[in-house]
């Protein structure tokens, strides 16, 4: 099946899976089944499903950053000169190498084509990203950052019925 697909049909387990699994990815599978009212294999089974099926699509540590000392998180905007395949594909490609970029959004309803979420170490760290590697990719024509202050809340998909 593929990844895009949405899954015809989740039941009250399902939901119960995602979100408790969403809190807390390294819950045994005993104590997952004890709080949503299954037995472990049938629990297990359903968890198999979602993944195979490509709704859960992976597992991952959450990393208090300012411990390893990266202590500022930039909102960019970011405006292409161009609305070709060529001048977007170029720029994907060269944002991914950039470690300190967290994550990159096509966007509309700004004066920008791209909003990245970047965390770095400092300023100097920031200024040195932005002006040796973000503005030299070609087609960047303007950028906007917006330096965050403190995350007030994170959290996963809503699993919960519509």
């Amino acid at each position: 099946m593929s990844n895009d697909k949405i899954l015809p049909t989740l039941d009250r387990y399902d939901h119960a899976i995602l979100d408790i699994l969403q809190r807390q990815g390294r819950i045994s599978n005993q104590e997952l089944a004890d709080r949503i009212g299954l037995s472990p294999s049938p629990c297990l089974r359903r968890v198999k499903s979602l993944e195979e099926n490509g709704l859960i699509t992976g597992y991952r540590a959450l990393i208090d950053a300012k411990r390893l000392g990266l202590n500022l998180m930039v909102l960019l905007h970011i405006s292409m000169d161009r609305h070709t395949p060529e001048r977007f594909e170029n720029f994907e490609r060269q944002i991914e190498t950039f470690p300190q970029v967290l994550e990159c959004l096509i966007i509309t309803g700004q004066d920008a084509d791209y909003q990245l979420r970047v965390l770095v170490e400092d300023m100097d760290a920031y200024h040195d990203l932005l002006l040796h590697k973000i503005t030299r990719i070609d087609g960047v024509s303007g950028v906007h950052s917006s330096f965050v202050l403190r995350r007030v809340m994170e959290r996963g998909v809503s699993t919960g019925t519509r």
